[in-house]
């Protein structure tokens, strides 16, 4: 392996240490119920109530977390989670993203 992957894979690992590290699991899983995720998205991610709604369950930290801050700034929009999103702070964000990312998907990572 040459030793700029490495660099590249270290740099990589510790940036998701440190959202891990950032984030707390049981806030986000309060706020679940508080910010009312669970009426479309299940309350582990899972049961979407139609299939446009997307599954939360297992997907990447970093990637719910970069869509929640489109959704945000307005940079990604929906009828639905644009208002939604509006109202969550960084940290809330972390959290969700966090909670949502270390429940079990209906799918295999590879």
């Amino acid at each position: 392996m040459s030793k700029r992957f490495l660099v590249a894979a270290g740099v990589a690992l510790a940036a998701l240490s440190t959202l891990a590290m950032s984030a707390d699991y049981e806030a986000g899983k309060k706020l679940v119920t508080e910010k009312n995720c669970a009426s479309c998205h299940g309350e582990q991610g899972n049961k979407p109530i139609t299939p446009e709604t997307p599954k939360l369950a297992g997907q990447y930290a970093d990637y719910l977390e970069h869509a929640l801050t489109a959704y945000k700034k307005g940079k990604r929009q929906n009828p639905m989670m644009s208002p939604m999103a509006q109202n969550l702070s960084k940290e809330e964000i972390r959290n969700l993203a966090y909670y949502f990312s270390k429940q079990e998907g209906l799918y295999k990572r590879y």
